[in-house]
């Protein structure tokens, strides 16, 4: 990577000063992401490494995620739809590609950044629940936690990604 990390490129435009850190590892996890996933070959989408989960699973997970917290902060309950994503995050479908996947992930991000441009410092502190169990935290909190997550998946994708390639390399010279 040529550029420097997102966290080295100054304050996100619009974005609160306290919701910079999470902004700038969601905004370096995109970066990364799309980097790792040219050229990566549908067909080893939904291949497994070591009994770890899927690109594909991460993919959808990272979005999923993102729709799922963003509607906690905004102190809406989850749709049907977003039950129904969840249930199907682990589930193959054939039908999608990385680059919609990847595409998906970004346009999921712009909508999150633009949430995050949005919020007060008064609004960060406010009290919200999570899930049907109703567990605690903040806006900042949920925030925060996107990032975090999306972090620790991306970290997870990256390595996957990595092996699959290497291993088609493999494949391909033999």
């Amino acid at each position: 990577m040529s550029q420097n990390e997102a966290w080295l490129s100054g304050p996100i435009p619009e974005i609160p000063f306290l919701l910079q850190p999470a902004a700038h590892a969601l905004v370096q996890a995109e970066l990364e992401l799309k980097e790792c996933m040219e050229n990566f070959p549908d067909k080893l989408l939904w291949k497994t490494v070591a009994g770890r989960a899927s690109v594909g699973f991460h993919l959808q997970h990272l979005f999923g995620v993102m729709d799922r917290l963003t509607t906690y902060a905004r102190e809406l309950p989850l749709s049907d739809n977003q039950f129904g994503y969840l249930k199907k995050e682990n589930t193959p479908d054939f039908n999608l590609t990385s680059k919609e996947l990847v595409s998906r992930f970004s346009e999921k991000l712009s909508e999150t950044l633009n949430l995050f441009s949005q919020t007060t410092d008064e609004e960060l502190r406010a009290f919200r629940t999570v899930g049907r169990k109703k567990l605690p935290t903040t806006v900042m909190g949920l925030y925060f936690h996107i990032a975090e997550h999306s972090q620790r998946h991306f970290g997870q994708l990256l390595v996957t990604v990595s092996v699959l390639k290497e291993r088609e390399l493999m494949n391909d010279k033999t």
